[in-house]
Order: structure tokens, then C-alpha cells, then sequence
């Protein structure tokens, strides 16, 4: 068990990591917590230029591979010379250095629509098994009052007293016939 001055002096430890995590003061990049063990990842500056592949940029800022080999820097300086000169492959190494996919690859359909309608169908699966078991083990059954038989007789008794007889429901019955008016 740790005393508590070790607890408030690992507390104190990581707010200041975390603080200075935030600031951006350490010269390395990385903030080593004391109480956990675990490095602090580094985060990107964002106002330098970045790699993106999108259909709406067709040219990033930078290109997809920064640092080459020595078979690539070959090639990079190949590239200046004539074009006729270079296979076919040589011309592909060359686009794999600058971008990431083609627009074919970008334009390429996913199959995420699977997994968001099979959640969607796993979702209403599981609320309609809940609404069935609320309706057989929750809710009371019906009233009586909701029976074809009742709702009958609750007619017949809205005619005999002659509920609303010029515009509602006793209006419709002729009383002579004793039937519904045409």
C-alpha cells in the first residue's frame, strides 16, 4: 500500500507530464508519465504540410513516401531524363513514391454498407424481441372493454339513447328499419 504522500508526489508527477505533453516544452517530443510506465505519443504538428490521398485535391502537399531508398533516389533521378527510357514498372515505382492509391483504388467501392445495415438489422431485431417480451411478461392484457362484443353493445346502447342525433353516431341509424342508413 502506497503512503500518501508517494500518491500525491506521482499525481503531482503526472499533471506536470501532461502539462508539459500539452504545452509541447520537452525538446524530444516524448513525456515519460511516473506512475504508469507508458510513453506519451507523439502528436503531429498540424501546421506542417501532410500526405493526404482525396478525389477533390488530386495533388498533395507533400509526397507519399519522404524518405527513399537507394534503389528510389536511382530512380528519382532517372525521372528527369527522358521518360521514353523508363519500363513500364519503373513508371508505376515512380507514382507508388509521389501517391498512395490511383483514383481507381480512391474510387474502389467499400463494403462498410454491409456492416452498417447488418447493425442496423442486429438493432431492430433486438428492440422488436424487447417490445415482445414488455407485451407478453410487462403490459396487463387487454381491457374487456377492447372485445368486438363490447364495442357492440356500446353501440347498440349509443342508439337506444340516442347519442347526438342530428350529426353524430345515432344520426346514421334508422330507427324505422332498425339498420344503418345508406
Amino acid at each position: 500500500m502506497k503512503t500518501r504522500s508517494v500518491q500525491m508526489f506521482q499525481l503531482s508527477a503526472r499533471c506536470v507530464g501532461s502539462l508539459l505533453a500539452r504545452r509541447g516544452i520537452t525538446a524530444s517530443g516524448r513525456v515519460r508519465a511516473a506512475s504508469h510506465g507508458h510513453e506519451m505519443a507523439k502528436q503531429e504538428d498540424m501546421s506542417l504540410p501532410m500526405y493526404c490521398d482525396r478525389r477533390d485535391v488530386p495533388l498533395p502537399d507533400i509526397p507519399f513516401q519522404r524518405t527513399l531508398s537507394s534503389p528510389q533516389l536511382s530512380l528519382k533521378q532517372r525521372e528527369g531524363g527522358s521518360w521514353k527510357e523508363l519500363s513500364m514498372d519503373e513508371k508505376i515505382a515512380l507514382y507508388r513514391i509521389a501517391f498512395n492509391q490511383t483514383y481507381a483504388e480512391m474510387n474502389k467501392p467499400t463494403n462498410e454498407w454491409k456492416t452498417v445495415v447488418g447493425g442496423i438489422l442486429i438493432f431492430l431485431g433486438l428492440t422488436s424481441l424487447i417490445v415482445w417480451w414488455q407485451r407478453v411478461y410487462v403490459y396487463p392484457p387487454k381491457p374487456h372493454t377492447l372485445t368486438e362484443d363490447w364495442k357492440a353493445l356500446q353501440a347498440k346502447r349509443m342508439i337506444d339513447m340516442r347519442i347526438n342525433p342530428v350529426e353524430g353516431f345515432s344520426s346514421k341509424w334508422d330507427y324505422e328499419k332498425k339498420q344503418w342508413k345508406k
